[in-house]
This record gives structure tokens, C-alpha cells and sequence, in this order.
């Protein structure tokens, strides 16, 4: 897969297995995602277009890694699991949030990753990205510095991805920050920091930032 997708993008793509990713996250080992992938796969669905995002599933939250991750992973902070699906292609823009974001494969897919400290005046210069292709199975941890968005899909099925993260996180502000300035310009929701490319409409009409400088790129399968 790797191989092929390198054939196809004018991008460099590189597994999550690859020592360049060590800056943005850490594959995850040491607890059972059997049970959250088996419950992605049984209920829940790949829109026909875009993509759908579920902040929290109580039904996933009711498995026993739940609380393996809250003692574990999170240090006993409360948390989240919910799930994104669907069929992006292309980069659309960057969010990043305070706590590490945990990410389960259900299906190959893509992830458009940069480095918060590459923000200059909140913009992002495509170009200076790298792209990971995550297997099917595989548990990701990504940094509270690590910049990304919606995973990109790897075949025509299109993408399915358990997302957890600090309870709360990308729910809606109980309010904005008045007269914002520097990062708060870029505070869309609940612990979610957005950039966007200017031709993305879901997001500009959210009232996202247009941080996302130069082609707008669509990566290939």
C-alpha cells in the first residue's frame, strides 16, 4: 500500500512506523482496541460524501479500554471516545488541541500532519507538512503540538477512525473570547484550535481562520 501510494501522490508519504514520525506522536501498543474496532465496523457508517464526526459515543465509552485509557494513557483525566468517518482527500486546513489526541485505524488511512511552532502570524505554509499513512489496526498517539485534521482515505471505501481526546474537546464554546488576538483568533470550538484552507467552505462558514497558505493538495489512492 505504501509503496503504491508513493507511486501516485507527488508528495513523500511515510508509515507512522518510520522515525520521522517520532516528532509528531507515538504508535500506541499495550491495550485491546478489538472490541472499539469491532464496534466501528457493526454501527457505524461511511457517509457518501464528506465526513461525519461523533465527539462521544456512550456505547464506546462503555468498553472496557475506556478505562484503561483514562488510568493509562491520560493519567486519569477525564476523556472521550467518539469516532470521525468518511472520504476526504484533500488537506483543507489544520486544528490542534491542548492534550494528546489518540487516533485507531479502522480502516488504511492517511494523516496530513505539520508542528504547531511552524505557525507564523497563525498561518501555515503547505509544503512544510509530511504525510503518514497509518495501517488498518493501528493506535497512534499524536502531541498537543502536532497539527492535523480529518484522516485522507485510501481507497474508494473511504476512511474510518476512532478519535479519542480530553472530554469536552470539540463541542461547542459556551462563548468566544472577546476582542481575540494571536492564537485566540483561531479558537473554533472547546479545546480546538483551527486553521483552514480559504476553498474550504464547511470550515470558512464555521468562522475558521484561513491560516492554510498555497494548494489546497489532494492526495491520491
Amino acid at each position: 500500500m505504501l509503496e503504491r501510494l508513493n507511486k501516485v501522490n507527488d508528495v513523500k508519504i511515510l508509515s507512522v512506523y518510520d522515525p520521522a514520525f517520532k516528532t509528531y506522536g507515538s504508535v500506541v501498543t499495550g491495550y485491546d482496541f478489538t472490541d472499539l474496532i469491532g464496534y466501528m465496523e457493526r454501527h457505524t457508517l461511511t457517509p457518501e460524501s464528506g465526513n461525519v464526526y461523533v465527539p462521544s459515543v456512550p456505547e464506546m465509552e462503555a468498553l472496557p479500554v475506556f478505562e484503561a485509557l483514562t488510568d493509562r494513557l491520560y493519567g486519569g483525566m477525564p476523556i472521550q471516545i467518539g469516532y470521525c468517518n468518511g472520504r476526504n482527500s484533500t488537506y483543507n486546513g489544520f486544528e490542534y488541541h491542548k492534550g494528546s489526541e489518540l487516533n485507531v485505524a479502522v480502516t488504511d488511512l492517511m494523516l496530513v500532519l505539520g508542528h504547531t511552532w511552524q505557525l507564523q502570524d497563525n498561518c501555515f505554509t503547505v509544503g512544510d507538512e509530511q504525510v503518514f499513512y497509518v495501517p488498518r489496526g493501528t493506535a497512534i498517539e499524536m502531541f498537543q503540538t502536532t497539527l492535523h485534521l480529518s484522516p485522507c482515505k485510501v481507497s474508494d471505501a473511504g476512511f474510518k477512525a476512532v478519535v479519542v481526546l480530553p472530554r469536552g474537546t470539540n463541542t461547542p464554546l459556551d462563548k468566544k473570547p472577546e476582542n481575540p488576538v494571536d492564537e485566540d483568533r483561531l479558537l473554533l470550538q472547546k479545546n480546538k484550535w483551527v486553521i483552514s484552507h480559504p476553498d474550504r467552505e464547511p470550515l470558512m462558514k464555521q468562522g475558521a481562520f484561513p491560516g492554510l497558505l498555497g494548494e489546497n493538495k489532494e492526495l491520491y489512492y
